[in-house]
């Protein structure tokens, strides 16, 4: 199986450079996109429901040196070689359909959605949480539009 690192590599190959913010909703959404197409996860790695929406903490960590953007040159870790076909397919339609919306905009769909807001279980907006976005709730929610 993949990792996020993977997936994020493949994804900044793409963009060349991106905010860290964009980075994690992109993942989040291949993620998400590929559940709801019935197949198996890209990567095990989960997401969390942060306040400013679904954030890996596993890419986080290794993202904790860039204050805002990322280049692809920067990004040491992952090999989008590790990806298969499918997952190739179902990263590019993500990156159509969301690449070029601006973080704000990620950030604020993605937190008007299901899986987040269950995960927050009613949080205020602001209030940290490290509850798991669960894979279920994505393949569900995504998979029911």
């Amino acid at each position: 199986m993949a990792t996020i690192f993977d997936v994020a590599k493949y994804i900044l190959k793409n963009l060349g450079e991106t905010t860290v913010w964009k980075l994690h909703k992109l993942c989040y959404y291949s993620q998400a996109w590929t559940l709801a197409w019935g197949e198996p996860a890209l990567f095990e790695e989960d997401f969390v429901a942060w306040s400013n929406g679904p954030v890996c903490l596993k890419l986080k960590e290794e993202l904790e040196d860039y204050m805002f953007t990322i280049k692809y040159d920067e990004f040491q870790l992952g090999d989008e070689t590790h990806l298969g076909e499918n997952a190739l397919e179902n990263i590019e339609i993500v990156l159509k359909e969301y690449g070029e919306m601006e973080p704000y905009d990620l950030k604020e769909q993605s937190q008007g959605e299901e899986p987040w807001k269950t995960a927050r279980n009613g949080l205020p907006v602001g209030e940290p949480s490290e509850t798991v976005i669960t894979k279920n709730s994505m393949a569900v929610y995504y998979g029911g539009l």
